[in-house]
């Protein structure tokens, strides 16, 4: 690194080049224009309105969010259209979503028909509110079945207060893939799995005009394939060594890094002041074994972060290095998402100066 601003930053901080930033963003809505697909990003990746903002500037058709609070958030600055991509089912949740819906276009996923006789009841005597059904495409987390899809639609159309509109999925385990190949024959099966359950359901006269799909690393495959309304990426906006470890992204991809200082050097290892705190632990999916220590030291290849304690990165070495006390490094971290949510702000730089300071809005709302 030259002398630059960055360079007067204390540290820990979190670094956001706006240039790449922007060029990402660009690569996501020109793909979605291209199928001619809508865009609906999920911003549990930034967490940012600023950076919410700028992709619905670019097309996106609403955003995404993993959490009722993240939801909450987002409308208050005047984000009206979000797809709550978990299911939600407790009394205090619903009662929230309840007076959220009369603020804006909410739709929330549906995986279970208790699920859905529970959201009915708390939206008795209330608008109806928008649902999608979540089904499982190989993640085996949330989701149904596909042979399950028609019977819960069909219990669905006879309750009230909810009305079906879409069927949606994420493959997530497209994270543990361990070729481009892989990647590619998942993004097929996600997208044939959202299809399949849509067919289905239109067969028996109910109609399916959203089919939702799109992890980071499958999007731009299943973005190409017939009968895919909408991709959701939210990594795709920053990238990481986890994405670059799986071939779908380079380093010089990667928008956001950890400006970390040398706090102590020792014969056979270096000492970095971003421990767990500032990096976190992932070390990628299972089964993926491209991605190598705890993140990805900028320029200097010779050293590999091999262990975290809180406040420690404790760094190994192949070769000499010229790292001493007090130098700066950025560090692109293993997963973007979690480490984001980990600091109060991006320091946001373009050509590695200093340009603005936006806060990580939803930082933390994890109810």
């Amino acid at each position: 690194m030259t002398n630059n601003s960055i360079l007067k930053l204390d540290t820990p901080a979190l670094l956001l080049d706006l240039n790449l930033l922007e060029k990402n963003l660009d690569e996501i809505s020109s793909i979605a224009k291209e199928n001619n697909i809508s865009w609906r990003p999920h911003i549990k990746t930034h967490k940012s309105l600023q950076i919410a903002k700028m992709q619905l500037e670019r097309g996106a058709c609403g955003i995404t969010v993993a959490k009722l609070e993240e939801a909450e958030v987002m409308v208050a600055a005047g984000i009206v259209d979000i797809l709550i991509a978990y299911p939600l089912s407790s009394e205090q949740k619903l009662e929230r979503l309840r007076t959220l819906t009369n603020q804006a276009k909410i739709t929330i996923a549906i995986d279970s028909l208790e699920q859905a006789k529970i959201v009915d009841e708390a939206f008795n005597g209330a608008s109806p509110i928008t649902v999608w059904i979540k089904v499982n495409s190989g993640l085996n987390r949330c989701g149904v079945e596909v042979n399950e899809v028609l019977d819960l639609a069909t219990e669905i159309t006879k309750l009230p207060n909810i009305h079906l509109t879409g069927i949606f999925t994420h493959a997530g385990h497209s994270y543990a893939a361990t070729s481009l190949e892989q990647i590619k024959s998942i993004a097929k099966c996600e997208a044939q799995t959202v299809l399949d359950s849509a067919i289905l359901c239109e067969q028996a006269g109910i109609p399916i005009k959203h089919r939702s799909i799109g992890s980071t690393p499958t999007f731009k495959y299943g973005a190409t394939i017939d009968g895919i309304t909408e991709i959701r990426p939210g990594n795709a906006a920053f990238y990481d060594m986890c994405q670059v470890g799986l071939g779908v992204a380079t380093a010089s991809n990667c928008a956001l890094t950890v400006l970390a200082s040398v706090a102590s050097v020792k014969k056979d290892r270096i000492i970095f002041d971003t421990g767990s705190k500032a990096l976190a632990l992932d070390q990628g999916a299972h089964g993926n074994k491209s991605v190598v220590g705890f993140g990805s030291v900028i320029g200097h290849p010779e050293v590999t972060i091999e262990r975290l304690s809180e406040e420690h990165g404790v760094a190994t070495l192949s070769a000499t290095s010229t790292l001493a006390l007090t130098d700066k490094v950025q560090i692109i971290p293993n997963h973007a998402c979690v480490v984001a949510n980990l600091f109060d702000e991006y320091n946001v730089h373009r050509n590695s100066v200093i340009v603005d300071s936006w806060p990580v809005d939803a930082r933390g709302k994890m109810r």
